[in-house]
């Protein structure tokens, strides 16, 4: 089922939709259990500085990406001919400085022109407490806006990119329960704070779901097919994992992880690693 007018309306002029329910708190909960044992058998491939792309070597994952009850939401804002261009696994550790700097996702893409949206989903509840998704409503609408380079220690985005002068107290927090996701706009100033709680706070990222009239303006780049029509020959498609962390998967991860750096640092000083 898609979203309904009010919905579609109110991501228009807000740049964000939250909450929307997506599967169960159990279902939910099973899906953090299959990642914990995942970090347990692969500790080389799911850490702290290795969370991009997961969907590329974890099926569960994978089948996420595909799934209706997000795909569905996301066809009513951007048309039925869908792919994704990366996945991203957010999880702080129980009381972490880590944190999430005001930010746009599109600024460091490379695509256009833009019909795309970003899906995070909660697999542990996510509330100001522990450092939910904060949105600045209706900053979409200016595009987009200057960021500098921060590289901060405890800062998640890879060049700790932060847009500056922004207004915080008009931030609009997206709490989540397990099994919940939000919507939020490409150009929609946005970040979080640390979690201050015992326990972690865990979210994917589906970053994001594009129609495949989108084009890389530098690449190579590399995507999924999700739903619809063929994706255009100016981009790779990868598949879907059949097993976890298995050779082919593994590979297609570091392929497009290197090509997701090779953008997101364009022009940076420096790099963090992959």
């Amino acid at each position: 089922m898609g979203l309904n007018a009010e919905q579609v309306e109110h991501f228009r002029e807000h740049g964000y939709i939250a909450p929307i329910d997506v599967m169960s708190e159990d279902e939910a909960g099973q899906l953090r259990a299959l990642l914990e044992e995942a970090e347990a058998a692969y500790p080389e491939q799911l850490h702290a500085e290795h969370r991009n792309n997961p969907h590329l070597v974890l099926p569960f994952f994978g089948a996420i990406t595909t799934d209706p009850r997000i795909v569905d939401k996301v066809e009513s804002l951007i048309g039925p001919d869908i792919m994704l261009w990366s996945t991203v696994l957010f999880a702080k550790a129980p009381q972490s400085g880590s944190f999430v700097s005001w930010h746009q996702d599109a600024t460091y893409m490379a695509v256009g022109p833009h019909n795309d949206v970003t899906a995070w989903l909660a697999l542990t509840p996510s509330h100001l407490g522990n450092g939910c998704v904060s949105v600045l409503p209706g900053t979409h609408k200016s595009g987009k806006v200057e960021h500098v380079d921060t590289f901060g220690d405890e800062n998640i985005l890879t060049r700790g990119q932060e847009v500056v002068g922004v207004d915080p107290s008009t931030a609009v927090h997206l709490e989540l329960k397990p099994g919940q996701m939000s919507l939020h706009h490409p150009w929609v100033v946005h970040g979080s704070q640390p979690n201050r709680s015992d326990d972690r706070r865990i979210g994917l990222a589906l970053q994001t779901y594009m129609g495949t009239d989108m084009r890389p303006t530098k690449g190579p780049q590399y995507v999924t097919h999700v739903r619809g029509g063929a994706v255009d020959d100016s981009w790779s498609v990868l598949p879907l994992p059949t097993d976890v962390c298995d050779d082919s998967g593994l590979a297609n991860r570091q392929v497009a992880n290197q090509s997701f750096a090779d953008i997101l640092y364009d022009g940076a000083e420096k790099r963090r690693k992959l």
